[in-house]
């Protein structure tokens, strides 16, 4: 996990924490994950990522509200709204 939480997170780091987390470990993630800062002067950004799942949605719903630790952060699964292009 991070040992210090003034270094900025890269993507690799991203990546390791999805992959090493216990919530995901059915999970198979479908894209790198992307990042939004939520604001320039705040330390606070969504991460989301896409997720391969049964077409009743039956992994993310496995995920969706669950909350895991990223150091000394609390971080959530929100669901997002599907594509409807998407199968």
């Amino acid at each position: 996990m991070i040992e210090n939480t003034n270094t900025p997170m890269d993507m690799g780091i991203i990546e390791n924490i999805i992959k090493s987390t216990h919530i995901f470990n059915d999970i198979k993630v479908a894209s790198k994950p992307h990042v939004c800062k939520i604001l320039p002067k705040l330390d606070m950004a969504i991460i989301w990522v896409d997720i391969w799942d049964l077409q009743n949605g039956l992994l993310a719903k496995k995920i969706i509200n669950r909350s895991f630790n990223i150091g000394s952060f609390i971080a959530t699964v929100r669901g997002a709204n599907m594509n409807p292009s998407v199968p």
